[in-house]
């Protein structure tokens, strides 16, 4: 009789609580959070001036950074600032509604960067091995054939990922072990069958994030047959493509374990499972920046020079 009533009963408020366990020194967590959001945000957003102001960075390449950029830009925003306003005051309330759209919002940028890395590796692909027809390739109207299908599967299976989330009544607790609200660690709060939730989540990890992992992977061991073939004219790409496939590989790594980490039985705490998210969400949009921006000589010195007049304009007035 005593369960009766919270049966009837599913909440639409929720406290995040990651890395609860770490007591009074949980507020210190939010230096090198603040510290990465800040670094994310800037390099992110002067990238975006840059390959915006220069004409020279008009190129398909450089606006797929662009692009990456935006996104990189986008999903710390998604979900940092309540987690530091969390570690630093306590605020850990959201609402049903909020959490949606955070969910939604993680996860659909998440898998919209996994795609726009298959775009890069398509750019390259078409720079490298087929030189003569790159531009008919990467253009508007012919590059879209290879953008609308991968669009509408990551909307399709993010939206009903959600969706089903939202239908779920929470009578178990309104606690979220976690720092944002990541699928399945406001899924396993509910108290009805969530097998659907399950299969539905994993569908998206696979279809998504695998399957774009798998497709750049061939692409760039393409363009290292091709490179090799032609000798040391296109070999600097093989330490970009290296790099990319290093990053990769651990965003996809750490992403997996971190949906496979609420649905197979293991030691893996609270915590850990924070850490291992965040390598998969906030670490890209620092490095980023770093792999697509500085290492690439075009950007680094077109930023170099927008240094130098930066120190020469206060001079000249």
């Amino acid at each position: 009789m005593m369960d009766l009533p919270t049966q009837n009963i599913s909440f639409t408020d929720f406290k995040l609580v990651g890395f609860y366990s770490l007591g009074e020194w949980r507020p210190l967590l939010f230096i090198p959070f603040f510290l990465m959001f800040l670094l994310a945000i800037t390099a992110n957003s002067i990238l975006i001036y840059l390959i915006k102001s220069q004409k020279s960075l008009h190129s398909p390449m450089y606006v797929l950074i662009g692009v990456m950029a935006v996104l990189d830009l986008i999903m710390p925003i998604f979900f940092v600032p309540n987690m530091l306003l969390s570690f630093l005051f306590n605020w850990s309330e959201i609402s049903l509604t909020g959490c949606l759209i955070q969910m939604f919002g993680l996860h659909f940028i998440g898998t919209f960067q996994s795609t726009l890395l298959f775009w890069m590796a398509l750019d390259r692909y078409f720079a490298i091995c087929k030189p003569l027809h790159y531009h008919k390739y990467m253009e508007i109207s012919n590059f879209l054939k290879f953008v609308v299908v991968p669009v509408m599967r990551n909307g399709l299976l993010i939206v009903t990922m959600v969706c089903l989330a939202g239908k779920l009544s929470f009578c178990v607790t309104n606690v979220i072990d976690h720092s944002f609200c990541e699928h399945m660690a406001l899924v396993q709060l509910a108290c009805g069958d969530i097998s659907v939730n399950n299969i539905v989540g994993l569908l998206s990890a696979f279809l998504v994030t695998t399957v774009d992992f798998i497709l750049i992977t061939v692409s760039y061991v393409v363009i290292f047959s091709s490179v090799f073939k032609s000798g040391e004219t296109h070999l600097k790409a093989i330490n970009t493509c290296i790099t990319h496939i290093i990053i990769m590989t651990l965003s996809l790594i750490s992403a997996l374990i971190a949906f496979l980490s609420y649905r197979i039985r293991n030691n893996i705490s609270p915590s850990n499972r924070i850490v291992i998210s965040i390598m998969y969400l906030l670490f890209p949009s620092c490095l980023h920046p770093l792999i697509y921006g500085w290492r690439t000589k075009e950007i680094r010195v077109t930023f170099l020079k927008f240094i130098n007049n930066a120190k020469v304009f206060p001079l000249k007035n």
